[in-house]
């Protein structure tokens, strides 16, 4: 047992230097690629200096690091792997009687501690700086409504409503919303207000919205009643409990939001009537990191523990890379297929990771018990 925990701690020192590696190797591409693209986007925008481009480009480092780290552990492994079995270190151990599972216990383990570490430690830190690099972004680098996204330029919001009842709901749906010189205005506005038992008490079409502190201020709007004539336009008020913060954090990225903040945000968007799919796929894909990493080093260990004699070492290391870029696609349109409701949220951010995670346990059960 003694020796087998001895081999097991020398590869995890193998593969987590190749990891290293490997991390740092893809992340420094990726931010130059990064760095290059902004400073396209900032040809025309006289504001963005160098150094604002460079401090969005170093801001957005972290967020890159972690998109790459499952394709590090699987480079990393394949490269870690590969020299150990060239070098014939890995025939040796087996010969000492300590099987494939034992000494892939430890850089298993490590690579799923590194997503865990990933999730729970970088993801909130990630997640603060990218916020800041997209609020640097939209303030130097677009030109369209202040970088307030909004699908069509629509905004529906549910909230309380206590203007005629005491349990009432009220749900808005603001049209040709648009934010110029840090306010948001909506062209037109529909509220219908509800009692506790979601039944039609009035309707107001406003020609002009605007939000301000804690009241939307509603132009030519006319107020509609079952049973009654339209009003005559006027001017009114609403109260809200909405803000242009609120807004604009839940039309942003769930990228800018770490793992600890997500679930309290998620339960803030049910309450405001928006959707959560995509806050919620996030947040599973963050809980699913640590599984991804594990399946990536097993990935990495069955495609390259071959021994050299029997040839096609090539092959099998390209085929390696090729079953991890793939497993990524599926990540990625499983992805999609969740954010478009047709997958349970759960299923599409756990499934490809668990996939892989079978498929990597099927081929070295194959290599190790034939």
């Amino acid at each position: 047992m003694k020796l087998a925990t001895i081999l097991s701690l020398y590869v995890t020192r193998v593969f987590v230097a190749a990891v290293a590696a490997m991390q740092a190797g893809l992340t420094t591409i990726l931010v130059l690629f990064d760095f290059v693209e902004l400073l396209r986007r900032s040809e025309t925008k006289p504001r963005a200096t160098f150094g604002i481009v460079s401090e969005i480009a170093f801001l957005r480092m972290p967020w890159l690091s972690m998109e790459v780290l499952p394709f590090a552990i699987l480079l990393g492994g394949i490269i870690a792997f590969w020299r150990l079995a060239r070098s014939h270190e890995l025939v040796v151990v087996r010969s000492a009687g300590v099987s494939a599972w034992q000494f892939l216990a430890g850089p298993v383990l490590t690579a799923a501690l590194l997503g865990a570490f990933a999730t729970a430690v970088m993801s909130p830190i990630t997640a603060a700086m990218r916020a800041r690099a997209a609020a640097l972004d939209a303030a130097y680098l677009r030109t369209d409504s202040g970088g307030l996204a909004l699908a069509g330029q629509q905004l529906w919001v549910r909230q309380a409503d206590r203007g005629l009842v005491a349990h009432g709901i009220a749900i808005l749906h603001a049209a040709g919303v648009s934010l110029v010189h840090g306010t948001l205005t909506a062209a037109h506005m529909t509220v219908f207000r509800l009692d506790a038992h979601n039944a039609l008490l009035e309707r107001i079409e406003a020609g002009h919205a605007e939000l301000a502190a804690g009241v939307w201020r509603l132009a030519h709007a006319r107020v509609l009643t079952p049973g009654n004539p339209p009003s005559p336009p006027a001017s009114m008020t609403l109260a809200t409990d909405m803000t242009l913060r609120r807004v604009q954090e839940s039309v942003a990225s769930p990228n800018t939001f770490g793992v600890w903040a997500l679930p309290g945000f998620i339960r803030l968007l049910k309450r405001s009537g928006f959707s959560t799919v995509r806050h919620r796929l996030h947040f599973q894909s963050l809980l699913a990191l640590p599984l991804l990493a594990g399946t990536m080093a097993l990935l990495a260990a069955g495609f390259s523990m071959r021994p050299q004699r029997r040839g096609g070492v090539g092959r099998m290391l390209g085929s390696g890379v090729i079953a991890g870029f793939a497993l990524f696609v599926v990540a990625k349109f499983a992805e999609q297929m969740g954010d478009a409701g047709t997958l349970p949220v759960v299923l599409a951010a756990w499934a490809p990771a668990a996939s892989g995670l079978l498929l990597a346990t099927a081929l070295l059960l194959h290599l190790e018990d034939g």
